[in-house]
């Protein structure tokens, strides 16, 4: 008997970790929606993934319209009958300081935290009634270390709601866990310049999490002991931000 094929909704596919998280799945056996707003690019990969073997569903869409969410999860489910997986990649950069302009605020609160209450709201009656599921969502260690504004503040919004929902479907058979990227070389940090690792290792950081639960995995390692400075002597932080938090992005 075929053992069926999990399926997992990855938003933010169309570059970046949530592009080489796909590619990923696909490989390992995996039936990826793929969800973004850039349609043309979203073709290119399930192409490029059918090409190697892989199942792939593009479904063009903004996560921050609740429409469009209800859409991704039909389309998904059609699939299978079932959503084994949700990755919540989406998000976007930028607006260290308090005085950004307020439609840019909410931008920003829509697609890094408001989506994924959305999206998570919307699989997990489907993954309670199958009895199993994993959902992780993509935040940051500026999720842990405040130096980045309102980026930050949507970060630690979704650290703690990951914690929260993880406790609140404790015995339901479905894992949830937050990822925390440092800085990975994307789009979203080619003005920075350096050598960074790249998407690939957040990708396999998520793969974990799949496979075995856990609470919260910082990727690259040495961020841990950032995030441990940081906590233990805010002061070092201050000495080396104050002043600088607007100029950082």
């Amino acid at each position: 008997m075929t053992t069926p094929r999990r399926v997992a909704i990855v938003t933010g596919a169309s570059s970046g970790i949530g592009r080489e998280t796909a590619l990923l799945l696909a490989r390992h056996g995996w039936t990826v929606a793929l969800v973004s707003r850039r349609a043309s690019e979203l073709s290119v990969l399930k192409q490029q993934i059918k090409a190697s073997g892989g199942i792939a569903l593009a479904i063009p869409g903004d996560v921050t319209k609740a429409k469009d969410i209800d859409h991704i999860v039909a389309e998904t489910q059609a699939i299978g009958g079932r959503i084994d997986a949700l990755l919540n990649i989406a998000g976007i950069g930028g607006m260290a300081s308090v005085m950004t302009a307020d439609d840019k605020v909410q931008e920003m609160l829509d697609t890094n935290l408001l989506a994924p209450i959305r999206l998570m709201r919307a699989v997990i009656p489907i993954m309670r009634a199958q009895r199993s599921g994993a959902i992780v969502n993509v935040g940051s260690v500026k999720g842990e270390i405040a130096i980045s504004g309102i980026y930050t503040a949507t970060k630690f919004g979704l650290r703690g709601l990951t914690g929260s929902v993880r406790r609140e479907l404790a015995g339901t058979g479905i894992h949830v866990s937050l990822v925390e990227p440092g800085y990975i070389a994307t789009a979203m940090t080619a003005h920075r310049g350096g050598r960074m690792p790249g998407a690939d290792v957040v990708a396999a950081a998520i793969e974990t999490c799949l496979t075995r639960s856990r609470r919260r995995v910082v990727v690259p390692g040495y961020y841990r002991l950032l995030i441990w400075v940081g906590n233990l002597f805010p002061w070092a932080v201050d000495r080396r931000y104050n002043g600088r938090i607007g100029n950082l992005s």
